[in-house]
């Protein structure tokens, strides 16, 4: 049944140029999109930069540039990127438009009547990296951010509340929803600061410029938190040249997954909910907050000069091999490591070897053997072992993939290409065919590894989308109108199709010491 889907990513934060943490999390969510939509469903996946703020204000003037500049410049790089990178977004959602600004003054209008806004004093410490405000401890006279390991600034301002209290029980009903927030150790979090007591927070700041003006408060700017979430929603508006805030001017709302940074889960698990409960909006369905990225067990940082330019490793290995180690071997959650070496080891064994070397000499064993076609009738095959194997994996990739466990769907698919590769190792071919009265079973044979070549090739398209479009290229398949439902089930490999000439799916990758 063909059902709407929403996902999408964090709006991300223009002070600097995209890096290997909002690539991944952006691969991470392209799968995921890729994925619902060969399950028939129709998605709109966001993206997109968050650009307002004290922190923007203050990185543009460091380089003598107008802020609207500054985030122009930035945004394309996030742009090129995501195009390099072959992220299938539909949305690309910028704060400071037109459009955006309007729908932030009539979500604000809603909040408004729901009596949900007063004027107060905030004073603390704030960290302008985070664009939040820090419980310290009194005794504390120079506190430091603990992620960004600067000086908090201390605040004393009239601001702009937002009533979150008001809003106790119903968002602690919602964080105790199964599948809320993923994954469990992340719930647990935000059910222990909720069991606290929400406090009201600031939605406003003076003396800054760079932000969007609060109706009826000439010195008020919109907090850039309050700004930016509100850009999912400006992102979903049917029309986007018509931004007008009713229930049928948006498109497949509410988000079915927001997918962020662990450190922006209370924004999106607290926060957010709430403000849509005060305009009388639906909340999110879910939201999953995933791990850091550290390379070579260190985190990574200009000053340590370990900085992972997604550009560079992009150079140095392709894109199906960043797509691949990402997915492939971080647990999707949790906090993971960029180690280089294996970067290029887990590439070149399990697209070159495995999956590569598969194709290419099945291929040309069949093309050598059988008038450059594919082997025999294909109804023959059901009873292959290899049948058996395909539909086991489909299972637990489908299983995986949903449960955002793509490490384990990544596993299964190479499990298939093993137990291929093993099925021709043990039937050897090659020695069967020199007596020509085992010609049928080698067709057999070969039918079924080729099969399975292109479950394998289907399986791969939401991970690596353009490795997977050259092993059915080779098989001669369609890929604009594959689909889970229709295209996995064994024996579709049409015989009258023919096989392209066997060239190398994939390159290996030489290791360099320190090649980035």
């Amino acid at each position: 049944m063909n059902m709407k889907y929403t996902i999408t990513t964090p709006l991300y934060y223009v002070n600097d140029k995209p890096h290997l943490g909002s690539s991944y999390t952006t691969i991470a969510c392209d799968a995921i999109a890729r994925f619902e939509r060969l399950n028939g469903n129709t998605v709109l996946f966001l993206t997109g930069v968050d650009e307002h703020g004290q922190k923007i204000e203050r990185t543009a003037e460091s380089k003598n540039l107008d802020p609207q500049l500054h985030c122009d410049e930035i945004t394309e790089k996030y742009k090129y990127l995501w195009d390099k990178l072959n992220i299938s977004y539909d949305r690309f959602v910028r704060t400071t438009s037109i459009e955006h600004t309007s729908l932030v003054h009539q979500f604000y209008s809603k909040v408004l009547k729901s009596d949900d806004v007063y004027m107060g004093r905030q004073s603390g410490w704030y960290c302008v990296g985070c664009e939040e405000y820090k419980d310290v401890e009194d005794k504390d006279k120079s506190p430091i951010c603990s992620i960004h390991k600067k000086e908090l600034e201390w605040r004393d301002e009239e601001n702009l509340f937002f009533k979150l209290s008001k809003y106790q029980d119903q968002i602690e009903k919602l964080i105790h929803v199964d599948g809320f927030i993923s994954p469990k150790s992340r719930k647990n979090e935000i059910i222990n600061f909720v069991s606290k007591g929400l406090r009201d927070f600031s939605i406003s700041r003076v003396n800054l410029k760079w932000g969007i003006n609060v109706p009826g408060n000439k010195d008020h700017t919109f907090y850039v938190w309050f700004d930016a979430l509100l850009g999912y929603v400006s992102g979903s508006l049917n029309d986007q040249c018509s931004p007008e805030l009713t229930e049928k001017s948006l498109s497949n709302w509410p988000a079915n997954i927001h997918v962020i940074g662990k450190d922006i889960l209370r924004f999106h698990a607290v926060y957010w909910p709430a403000m849509l409960l005060s305009a009388g909006m639906k909340t999110p369905r879910s939201v999953f907050g995933h791990g850091f990225l550290t390379r070579e067990g260190q985190k990574m940082g200009k000053s340590l000069g370990n900085v992972l330019d997604p550009i560079e490793l992009l150079e140095y290995g392709g894109i199906d091999a960043m797509r691949w180690y990402l997915l492939r071997d971080i647990e999707f959650g949790e906090d993971g490591d960029f180690q280089m070496r294996r970067f290029v080891d887990i590439v070149n064994s399990d697209l070159c070897n495995t999956i590569g070397n598969l194709l290419n000499r099945t291929i040309t064993m069949s093309k050598k053997w059988f008038k450059e076609n594919i082997p025999i009738d294909n109804t023959l095959s059901s009873d292959s072992t290899l049948k058996v194997k395909s539909e086991i994996m489909i299972i637990e990739y489908m299983e995986s993939f949903k449960d955002r466990n793509f490490k384990s769907s990544a596993n299964a698919i190479i499990d298939l290409a093993n137990s291929a590769n093993l099925y021709l190792n043990d039937r050897a071919p090659w020695k069967l065919i020199k007596d020509i009265s085992n010609k049928n079973i080698v067709a057999l044979d070969i039918y079924s590894v080729l099969e399975s070549c292109r479950i394998i090739g289907i399986l791969l398209n939401p991970i690596v989308p353009n490795l997977s479009n050259r092993i059915l290229k080779q098989l001669n398949i369609d890929t604009s109108n594959i689909n889970f439902k229709d295209s996995l089930q064994w024996g579709l490999l049409d015989p009258n199709n023919g096989l392209q000439d066997p060239t190398p799916v994939m390159n290996k990758i030489e290791f360099n010491e320190d090649p980035i």
